[in-house]
């Protein structure tokens, strides 16, 4: 009879303490096991929008990476469609961009991707127009609520003033995937020009889009354990 109760109390703390440690990892690992697909902008003969010899698709590799740590720093399986200065395109496409655009896609339905975040950085002839955005397509219905997510954080971390939008390019229109389309500045505002730069800044915004994909996935109950 003692044994019995032993047993019973040994198995009520085994189970208390495998739903502890449950409560905890989501905690410091809410993205356990979310399968994400990062998209740095542009690539190889395709420079994206420049100032000078500052080209938008170094800048997106660079906050790319960042913002790679920073999912599997959360416990998320990460995957990128580049990791350094190329396009995707074959030679044999006859249209290099859309060659390029179509393996990307390619690449979020083959890794079986929860989500991805396509990182760009904008430009306008006005040079005040700043500040990050986040653009979706309504193919997918959550795209308008991971939107609306990370660009909260945007808001609180980096005071931007921008809002979200809609976007009907090719790559966006073509994936029913959840994602969005980062736009994480202007290339053609003097001071975020320099700060899409720095590894700080470039840390900021990866947090913020970190933050908002977290809270993305509890609005759809997506993380189990969290208290």
């Amino acid at each position: 009879m003692l044994k019995t109760k032993y047993k019973t109390l040994l198995l009520i703390v085994f189970c208390l303490l495998v739903l502890s440690l449950q409560v905890i990892s989501a905690k410091s690992l809410p993205l356990q096991d979310t399968i994400i697909m990062i998209d740095p902008g542009h690539g190889g003969r395709d420079s994206g929008t420049y100032y000078g010899e500052i080209l938008e698709k170094d800048i997106n590799l660079e906050i790319a990476k960042v913002l790679e740590e920073e999912l599997i720093k959360k416990g998320a399986i990460v995957y990128m469609t580049r990791k350094r200065d190329i396009d995707l395109s074959s030679i044999y496409d006859p249209a290099k961009k859309r060659g390029d655009l179509y393996r990307r896609l390619l690449m979020i339905k083959e890794k079986k991707s929860d989500l991805y975040i396509s990182i760009h950085i904008n430009w306008y002839d006005n040079p005040s127009l700043k500040g990050a955005e986040v653009l979706y397509n309504s193919i997918n219905e959550n795209n308008k609520l991971l939107a609306q997510s990370i660009m909260q954080q945007f808001k609180r971390n980096l005071n931007s003033t921008r809002t979200v939008k809609t976007t009907d390019l090719y790559m966006y229109r073509n994936t029913t995937t959840p994602g969005v389309l980062v736009e994480c500045g202007y290339l053609s505002n003097p001071t975020e020009r320099n700060q899409l730069q720095t590894k700080k800044y470039q840390q900021q915004l990866s947090s913020s889009i970190t933050e908002g994909i977290i809270n993305y996935l509890k609005k759809r109950n997506k993380i189990k354990y969290v208290i």
